[in-house]
C-alpha cells in the first residue's frame, strides 16, 4: 500500500493514475475525503488525516509500505504556510512513517537549502534534514517550477482581462518542468529500491521567462494583448507592509522578488540521460491541453 498526501494536486493526481496503472493499491490522504474529488476515486482508497495534526496520521498509516509527501503550504489558504506544513507537517509526517516501517519519497524543490532567500525553500530544505536523521529509507525529488501551475495562473488571468498578470519584469529565465514528467521520476522512486538514499533533482527542457509563457499562451488564446505587469516597487512595498496583516500575500511578493531576478534556470540533461523520464516542453502542454478541449 502507498499512501500519498496532497494526492489530489497538480503532481498528485499524476502519479496516484501512473501508480494504479501499474497494479499497486494507493491511499489518498485528504483533510476532507468527502470533499475531495479524484479522477479515479472510484480504484483510490480516500482517507481523512492532516499533516499538521500528529495524531490524524496514526490510522492513515495502516499496512502502508511507502509513503509519497506531495504537500506544500505556498499559498497560505487555511492557515496553511511553508513552516506549518512544509516542514513541520512534513515532519510529523515523516515520524509517523518511521513509526509504521515505511519508506518516504520526499518532494522538495531544486534549490532547497538553509540559505535560501524563499521561505518556501528553506523549509523543504528543514524537512530534507529531518528526513535524512529517521534512519528509515528515503528518497528526496527536487522539483523546478511546475509548468501547469505557471500556465494556469497565466491563463486564469488572462481570462479576466484578456491579459496575463506577471509579477515583476517577468524577463528572467526559469526552468519549468511538467508534472506529467515529475511524477514519471516519482513513480520510478517508490518502485525502484536502488534510489533510497539518493536525491534527485529534475527540471523540464526549457528555461523560460515568464514574458515568454505569456505571449505562448496568448498566441494559444488567439490574443494579440501585451501581459500586465505587477511593478518590482509594487511588489517591495507588499513584501514588507502586508507581512503583519496579510503574510502570505508578502510571501508571495518576497518569491515573486527572487523569481524576477535570481538565477533560477537549471540543466536537466543528466537526469534525462540517467532515467527513462519524459521532456514535456510549453508548446506540448498547450497542445494537448487545445486537443482535450476540443474533445469534450
Amino acid at each position: 500500500m502507498i499512501l500519498i498526501a496532497g494526492g489530489t494536486g497538480i503532481l498528485g493526481t499524476k502519479l496516484v493514475d501512473r501508480l494504479l496503472s501499474r497494479g499497486l493499491s494507493v491511499r489518498v490522504l485528504a483533510r476532507n475525503p468527502s470533499r475531495s474529488s479524484h479522477p479515479v476515486s472510484a480504484r483510490v482508497e480516500m482517507v481523512q488525516g492532516d499533516v499538521r495534526d500528529p495524531t490524524s496520521l496514526v490510522r492513515p498509516m495502516t499496512g502502508v509500505d511507502a509513503v509519497v509527501s506531495a504537500v506544500h503550504g505556498f499559498s497560505g489558504l487555511g492557515g496553511n504556510s511553508p513552516e506549518s506544513v512544509d516542514f513541520r507537517g512534513n515532519a510529523n509526517l515523516i515520524d509517523a512513517a518511521a513509526a509504521a516501517g515505511a519508506a518516504v519519497v520526499l518532494m522538495s524543490v531544486v534549490g532547497a537549502s538553509a540559505e535560501s532567500p524563499m521561505e518556501l525553500f528553506r523549509m523543504k530544505y528543514s524537512a530534507e534534514q529531518h528526513l535524512r536523521t529517521t534512519g528509515i529509507p528515503w528518497t528526496i525529488v527536487r522539483a523546478t517550477a511546475y509548468l501547469e501551475t505557471w500556465v494556469d495562473l497565466l491563463e486564469q488571468t488572462a481570462s479576466k482581462s484578456g491579459r496575463p498578470l506577471v509579477f515583476g519584469r517577468g524577463d528572467n529565465a526559469i526552468n519549468f518542468v511538467s508534472a506529467i514528467d515529475v511524477a514519471m521520476l516519482v513513480e520510478r522512486a517508490i518502485t525502484d529500491p536502488s534510489l533510497r538514499g539518493k536525491t534527485l533533482e529534475v527540471g523540464g527542457p526549457e528555461n523560460l521567462s515568464l514574458n515568454q509563457l505569456a505571449a505562448a499562451i496568448q498566441k494559444q488564446g488567439g490574443r494579440t494583448m501585451p501581459p500586465r505587469h505587477v511593478p518590482r516597487a509594487v511588489l517591495q512595498t507588499m513584501a514588507v507592509a502586508l507581512k503583519p496583516i496579510k503574510p502570505s500575500l508578502a510571501r508571495m511578493a518576497r518569491a515573486a522578488l527572487v523569481m524576477d531576478s535570481a538565477d533560477m534556470t537549471f540543466d536537466a540533461t543528466a537526469i534525462h540521460a540517467t532515467y527513462p523520464v519524459s521532456a514535456t516542453r510549453l508548446a506540448d502542454l498547450l497542445a494537448s491541453r487545445t486537443s482535450l478541449a476540443a474533445r469534450q
